[in-house]
């Protein structure tokens, strides 16, 4: 049964530092949600306090309506993947897919019927009688996946489960876990430093920095309409640019240092002549043409180099003086644009994100 997992004030210190200061989420059932960030945000220490692996200072843990901050880990009907997988290697396959279901002292026959369905889930049953030392990585990590889910967890906890793997086995895996995690419907609780697995496989995904949540949303409202420049530059790449707001008739927009000026129709309350950051994504700078423009119809840059990847050319171009910028176009039929090429840009206005100058306030509605 998936339940849900509310959070209110969570407290960690160590010592005299402080890991997470008030931290208050709550995880609906059956969901996949990640909990993302760079090293050290404390993602992992709020994973281990979910857990009951680490202590907790203040604040509320519950599963459902159980209060679980004094219960010990082992009651707490958890399931846990680590990093480094963390199976037995001195036991075999089955053995270690078992080894949950023993410690709960089930009939054989239910042990041997679960150990055999998780097994044939992960696709692991031709595996049964071989030590871990004969495994790939990949194979290792659905071994602990299913040692994880066969004791039928109400939660199930992940601390960079693929960190350990090659990059064709990260895409690979992180299929298996989305598909298994959709068919079973158990809440999931999921740690990685990587924004494009999170992407890739989260319900919903909160981006932290310094103990702090400085977003919650699904994946593309994180990507689309980030709440300040850390999330926007932290999911996906983005192009932060200075600018200034025009206010004129009863309309608004952005005017850059080249003179360029862009109507916007979805800003917040701003102010005349105030100083804007702006988050403009690759995708969302347009190559419009080739020439050197004088009438500020477009923004100027020019090209600095390219790089071909099939689908996509990227850009670095130089833009206003000093400043580049990365764009990425599909790419065309026709000659990749050459170095020191001046070109005349336009930006997607319904699309990017202003902030203000600090970067900690969105001001698109």
């Amino acid at each position: 049964m998936s339940i849900k997992i509310t959070i209110n004030h969570a407290l960690k210190k160590y010592g005299s530092f402080t890991a997470i200061p008030d931290l208050s989420l709550e995880i609906k059932p059956g969901e996949f949600f990640t909990l993302l960030g760079p090293s050290g945000c404390g993602k992992t220490t709020l994973l281990r306090m979910i857990a009951g692996f680490n202590t907790i200072e203040g604040g509320e843990f519950y599963f459902g309506e159980r209060l679980i901050n004094d219960l010990d880990p082992a009651k707490r009907n958890i399931g846990m993947v680590f990093q480094n997988y963390a199976i037995f290697p001195h036991l075999t396959v089955r053995k270690n897919v078992a080894f949950g279901l023993q410690n709960r002292k089930l009939p054989k026959e239910e042990i041997k019927e679960k150990t055999d369905k998780f097994m044939n889930l992960m696709k692991i049953s031709e595996y049964a009688d071989r030590l871990p030392e004969k495994l790939s990585g990949g194979q290792q990590q659905r071994v602990a996946l299913a040692r994880a889910l066969a004791i039928e967890p109400e939660v199930l906890l992940m601390d960079e489960p693929l960190s350990n793997l090659d990059a064709k086995l990260r895409v690979e895996m992180r299929t298996v876990i989305k598909e298994i995690q959709n068919r079973l419907g158990i809440t999931t609780v999921y740690v990685t430093h990587d924004q494009e697995e999170a992407m890739a496989i989260s319900d919903r995904i909160a981006v932290m920095n310094q103990g702090v949540i400085q977003q919650i949303g699904t994946p593309k409202a994180l990507y689309q309409r980030p709440a300040n420049s850390f999330v926007a530059t932290f999911i996906g790449r983005t192009n932060l640019m200075k600018a200034k707001i025009w206010v004129k008739d009863g309309k608004k927009g952005l005017s850059f240092p080249s003179g360029y000026r862009l109507e916007m129709k979805n800003l917040t309350s701003v102010q005349d002549g105030q100083d804007v950051l702006v988050s403009v994504r690759p995708e969302e700078l347009v190559i419009e043409r080739v020439g050197d423009n004088k009438d500020n119809q477009f923004l100027p840059g020019k090209v600095e180099y390219s790089t071909f990847l099939g689908l996509n050319t990227h850009y670095i171009v130089e833009i206003d003086g000093g400043f580049r910028a990365e764009i990425i176009q599909e790419s065309m039929i026709d000659d990749i644009i050459e170095n020191g090429t001046q070109i005349e840009l336009s930006l997607k206005a319904e699309k990017i994100n202003v902030f203000s100058e600090d970067g900690e306030v969105s001001l698109v509605k």
